[in-house]
């Protein structure tokens, strides 16, 4: 990249999440941007601060401890722009995802069309939904309105209609949403994204505009009934969450004007940063970014033509873990761990965990029960973010994932840079990755922080990504087969750049690795038996192919896919412990 390109402004990131406030330094370091260093301190969102700017002004000073240089000048004011003797920033952008989900009202027309869309551009940011309403819907107008009073939306979405289509149907909808929001108080007045009928716009204004102070309105996510394009209302949706948190948040506005009103929600800017990867890599297969925090499991995947945007408060790790129970039992939480643990213990667990998001375990014991937690809420948030990926990604078969390189893996429970090993068992368990992939650690938590900088500068993301800010894993070959404990699955060699030879013999029901160093390429050549497919199909091999080492090489996943434990609980856990340690996970 020219240096001439890069202008030498530092800019400072905040991350605000539910447990962690982040601030992360990017500058430029011999003519290219770089990460410089982050600080990290607890969230201020909730009690006894409940103040977002607090948490980010500890995190910044943390920071600037690290970096001997002052960030803040003495009233605790962010230094911008940046001063002649290195103090300040030029430029803050902030992501955020503290704050419990947005309760959401989501209306459409046809039950399987429009509400289908709406639905998944609910998903796309921090909203959990209290309630459907289409014209299907079989309650009647009073029940409707009743429904809304009892559950009090703060945010509805309102989409149906093809452009130019009929609107009398999606008029009479309107009619009912505005006779509740009438009978609301107005403070209690929910925000209002239209994302219908582009006929219907000066309807919707006059039948809501006098009912709420934040209406927004985005392209018709179904122009037509074969086409679904939500890309530009999830914009507009984030801009409308940030609205929303501003007025539920104290500190957000005052850190939203030192950025410069740059403030996304954490799951948008990632998903943009996916779908700007997924554009520069342009490989036939997908790139999948997940991300376990404290409010949210956050999936984002770019596929050639299509992005899919997920985040899941339902199966986050703090304030809502709970409610992983009304998805699961503590059983198929149990299934994850090596040691023999009462179920009380884990559901004790689960309210302990949810009253202090922060902790850190304590013990061995709590530390299986941290992981076997996050494996169960990473694996349901991946099944239910596979449902709404495109018919057209490579799939070896429907019920599994698709073909994905990379992995990009980050959020607290993932991104332990001291354990890569402990990090990708977890991630071979619930994401359950399949054919040949590179899966990288997001360690430092970067993706959504270099996907909000790209608003300011869309030359840093690039040039961070180049350096070695990120973790690579190394590379892991994942067969789709199912077959007899110890028959053997596949052969494979590696051919290092000196000449130099390592081969592997991958049992089924064995985990096994071969070294190749960070940084380091080698030829890979496998030889499958009949039936295992590694993503060329049943039975075909690959010769030669060029692969990228890791922290642990090259990884063999020969467990199968879908993954099948043993149902024998002694036999389980032994077999979980043979893996873990096969991944040096100790």
């Amino acid at each position: 990249m020219p240096t001439s390109l890069v202008t030498g402004n530092s800019l400072l990131a905040i991350d605000v999440g539910a447990a962690n406030t982040r601030a992360v330094l990017f500058d430029v370091i011999e003519g290219e941007y770089r990460f410089v260093a982050a600080g990290v301190a607890p969230s201020t969102a909730e009690a006894p601060f409940k103040d977002v700017l607090e948490g980010a002004r500890n995190a910044i000073q943390t920071l600037q401890n690290i970096l001997k240089k002052n960030l803040l000048d003495g009233s605790r004011n962010l230094i911008t722009p940046g001063q002649p003797d290195g103090s300040g920033v030029d430029a803050l952008v902030v992501t955020l995802s503290a704050g419990s989900a947005v309760r959401t009202l989501v209306v459409g027309l046809l039950k399987d069309v429009s509400l289908e869309s709406a639905r998944r551009l609910t998903e796309s940011t921090y909203a959990r939904i209290v309630d459907t309403i289409s014209l299907g819907d079989a309650r009647k107008p009073e029940q409707k309105i009743d429904s809304i009073l009892r559950t009090r939306p703060e945010m509805v979405i309102i989409a149906g209609g093809t452009n130019g289509g009929a609107s009398r149907s999606i008029q009479r909808l309107l009619e009912t949403i505005g006779l509740a929001s009438y009978l609301m108080p107005d403070e209690k007045r929910p925000a209002f994204l239209f994302a219908g009928n582009n006929k219907l716009v000066d309807e919707f204004k006059s039948l809501i505009g006098s009912l709420s102070s934040t209406l927004h309105f985005s392209p018709n996510i179904r122009p037509s009934l074969e086409t679904e394009d939500i890309d530009p209302a999830e914009l507009e949706l984030a801009q409308m969450f940030i609205t929303i948190r501003k007025k539920q948040l104290k500190g957000l506005d005052a850190l939203d004007q030192w950025a410069g009103g740059h403030t996304l929600p954490t799951a948008y800017a990632t998903g943009r940063m996916v779908r700007f990867l997924s554009k520069v890599y342009g490989s036939q297969k997908g790139l999948l970014s997940v991300d376990l925090g404290a409010s949210s499991a956050v999936i984002a995947a770019g596929f050639k033509n299509k992005s899919v945007l997920k985040a899941f408060p339902q199966f986050g790790l703090g304030e809502n873990l709970p409610s992983l129970l009304n998805h699961a039992k503590l059983e198929d939480i149990l299934r994850w761990s090596s040691l023999d643990i009462p179920a009380s213990v884990i559901l004790d667990y689960l309210h302990q965990k949810s009253f202090h998001p922060s902790a850190i375990p304590a013990t061995a014991e709590e530390f299986v029960i941290a992981q076997s937690v996050a494996k169960q809420a990473l694996y349901l948030a991946m099944q239910t973010a596979r449902c709404d990926f495109p018919r057209e990604a490579a799939f070896i078969k429907p019920t599994l994932a698709p073909l994905f390189d990379p992995i990009i893996a980050g959020g607290a429970a993932l991104s332990d840079a001291s354990r890569p090993g402990q990090s990708l068992y977890l991630l071979l368990d619930s994401v359950q990755p399949v054919g040949i992939t590179t899966v990288i650690l997001d360690q430092n938590n970067l993706m959504p922080m270099l996907g909000a900088a790209a608003t300011q500068n869309n030359i840093l993301p690039v040039q961070v990504l180049e350096t070695g800010a990120f973790l690579s894993v190394g590379t892991v070959v994942s067969p789709v087969v199912s077959a007899k404990y110890g028959a053997s699955i596949l052969k494979a060699k590696v051919t290092y750049e000196s000449g130099a030879e390592a081969a592997v013999d991958l049992k089924y029901g064995f985990l096994e690795t071969l070294p190749l160093g960070n940084g380091e390429v080698g030829k890979l050549s496998i030889q499958v038996a009949r039936g295992v497919d590694i993503g060329f199909g049943p039975g075909r091999g690959v010769k030669g192919v060029s692969i990228t080492g890791g922290a642990l090489g090259v990884v063999f996943d020969g467990r199968g896919r879908p993954l099948d434990l043993p149902s024998d609980p002694v036999r389980r856990r032994e077999l979980i412990k043979k893996w873990n340690w096969s991944l040096g996970g100790g």
